[in-house]
């Protein structure tokens, strides 16, 4: 009897532990098919968009008509930013396209900064047709070799899920179609050279990413570990873990990982190997009262700024959230506003301390500046604005604008009815930026 029992119950385990894997089974599978239909959704909008975007810059070099050459250029713009947006969504992380990406990322940028151009005062030159036929030229190239790789893929059932495979594993496939077509388009584009975009043209990849104006010499781990000390206020009892950064990464730095004896929180910084500056600081630290006030800890990050040798910057907006004060501060030169120089921190409500710094946009843009007279007047720039908003104040600022350089603007601060409006007017040629709406006060809803 007991026998029967025991075979029952394994029995009826035995069916169990069969249900939950088929379960398993068919969850797993559900999943990797939904991760394969976005793959070949994502694939297959590339190469249609790669077919638009050939067509469209086609009919740019028979345009003349700058109100029909503006929107065509574009319509490019928006097709190579939803190229590059598919390219992103390929699981080719470990398969180099840098250069694919980097062409299409280019080819926007030319397109956008010649559409936004007036080019009834400034009409295409003799290198920038040229250009566009050269991307002619180029995108057909792309456009073919991506036709094939579709082809085959529809012929032949492929599955990018095994492209993931082979990737991440390192399998040397005797025959990977998807992978082997992805490597003739990225051998095709590594043919072109950027100066064919024109002298004026800087490269997505030529901006500066890194820290390369900083100035000092290399630091090592045990000066890591001193900055840290030093930047934090450590006692020099705390438990300091360093890791370097890899070999990929845009500029070397270190990541320390700081725990204090008896306290659950850890911290967690970056500082570059080049000069030792701190990069940032998070410290995941429960914040459960208040004690002093927002205007009290804005005078604290302040200080904190100026300990740490972060001159030059002026607050340019705080908010409070919960128990603790989020700050941005930015760089001032000559009495302009520079926002690329820019600094934020969290600061705890309860005890001043510092749970948050951000320095990484100040140490990537910061430099002395020559910083240029404006061309228009105040006036002339003021004219500019929308005469429905009405002026409380205004300043000279450095801004970086939608191509990713400086310009020196007219700020203007003003308002509709009850919102608030940053307007920046270049001071050059009296052209609208940048537009923002600041955040009003937010109302509280209570549960009832």
């Amino acid at each position: 009897m007991l026998r029967t029992i025991l075979i029952a119950v394994l029995a009826v385990a035995g069916i169990g532990a069969g249900y939950w894997g088929y379960q398993e089974h068919q969850e797993k599978n559900a999943v990797l098919q939904h991760a394969e239909n976005n793959y070949q959704r994502a694939f297959h909008d590339l190469a249609y968009e790669m077919d638009l975007l050939n067509d469209k810059i086609g009919t740019t070099l028979a345009m003349n008509s700058r109100d029909q050459l503006s929107p065509a250029l574009a319509e490019v713009w928006r097709l190579t930013s939803e190229a590059h947006s598919n390219v992103g969504q390929l699981p080719l992380t470990l398969l180099p396209f840098n250069k694919t990406e980097e062409f299409l990322a280019n080819m926007g940028n030319f397109s956008y900064r010649t559409a936004i151009r007036d080019l009834s005062k400034e009409p295409l030159t003799d290198q920038e047709y040229d250009t566009l036929k050269s991307l002619y030229k180029k995108s057909g190239d792309i456009q073919n070799e991506l036709r094939k790789v579709q082809h085959l893929v529809i012929e032949n059932n492929l599955r990018w899920m095994d492209v993931e495979l082979a990737l991440a594993t390192n399998e040397k496939q005797a025959d990977n179609t998807i992978i082997d077509g992805f490597k003739t388009v990225e051998k095709n584009v590594e043919s072109y050279a950027e100066t064919d975009f024109g002298p004026t043209f800087t490269s997505v990849e030529k901006q500066n990413r890194n820290f390369s104006q900083l100035k000092g010499r290399e630091i090592n781990e045990t000066v890591a570990k001193e900055v840290a000390r030093s930047f934090l206020s450590l006692k020099g009892n705390e438990d300091v873990r360093v890791t370097e950064s890899g070999e990929g990464s845009d500029y070397g730095f270190y990541s320390l990982t700081i725990k204090s004896p008896g306290e659950k929180q850890e911290t967690y910084m970056d500082i570059t190997k080049k000069g030792g500056y701190p990069i940032w600081v998070i410290q995941n630290k429960e914040v459960t009262k208040q004690n002093i006030s927002l205007n009290e800890a804005t005078l604290k990050a302040q200080n904190f700024l100026k300990k740490h040798q972060f001159e030059s910057l002026e607050l340019y907006e705080s908010a409070q959230y919960d128990n603790t004060g989020v700050f941005t501060f930015v760089g001032t030169q000559d009495g302009v506003r520079i926002y690329p120089d820019s600094v934020k921190m969290k600061i705890s409500l309860e005890d001043g301390k510092v749970l948050g710094f951000s320095a990484r946009d100040f140490l990537m843009a910061h430099k002395l500046r020559k910083i240029p007279e404006p061309v228009l007047s105040e006036e002339d720039a003021r004219s500019k604005i929308n005469p429905k908003v009405k002026i409380m104040e205004n300043r000279l600022a450095i801004v970086t604008n939608d191509l990713k350089e400086e310009v020196l603007c007219y700020e203007f601060l003003g308002m509709i009815n009850n919102d608030t409006y940053r307007i920046f007017i270049n001071a050059e040629n009296g052209y609208e930026e940048k537009v923002e709406k600041l955040q009003n006060a937010e109302q509280i809803y209570e549960q009832v």
